[in-house]
């Protein structure tokens, strides 16, 4: 398949995903950075916590089994919901950032239960707060 082909297939998949999964993944293939897309803070300053999860080999999964990847992590943000501020999926870089309200072990918590339905998928880094 020629790069244009899977440039287009990528594009198709993306599209149906955001549409078919049950957590919406509206920032598929943003053109804007993550660090300039993703929030920070809260409206009263207080930071928010966040995650990254890789998923080797994930935008060269065939669209069948790239859309049931999706809808297995959307299920579990789903159940997040009222706790994410921002999931963004960067197929790109096979990478799922997620932005979270800083309660203590949720991130530790959505991340297991992504892993437990995705096991290709690898908490990379966490930020945690504390204190102040």
């Amino acid at each position: 398949m020629s790069k244009e082909e899977k440039s287009s297939q990528l594009a198709r998949t993306s599209n149906s995903l955001s549409q078919s999964a049950s957590f919406n993944f509206p920032n598929i293939q943003q053109s804007e950075p993550l660090w300039k897309r993703a929030p920070t803070r809260d409206k009263s300053g207080k930071p928010y916590a966040d995650f990254m999860m890789i998923i080797p080999g994930l935008k060269k999964f065939e669209p069948g089994r790239l859309n049931d990847v999706i809808n297995k992590m959307g299920a579990v943000l789903k159940h997040y919901e009222n706790d994410i501020i921002m999931a963004d999926l960067n197929l790109k870089i096979n990478v799922l950032w997620v932005t979270i309200e800083p309660h203590v072990g949720l991130s530790t918590e959505i991340a297991a239960l992504i892993h437990h339905a995705v096991p290709e998928a690898k908490l990379v880094s966490q930020h945690s707060t504390t204190g102040s």
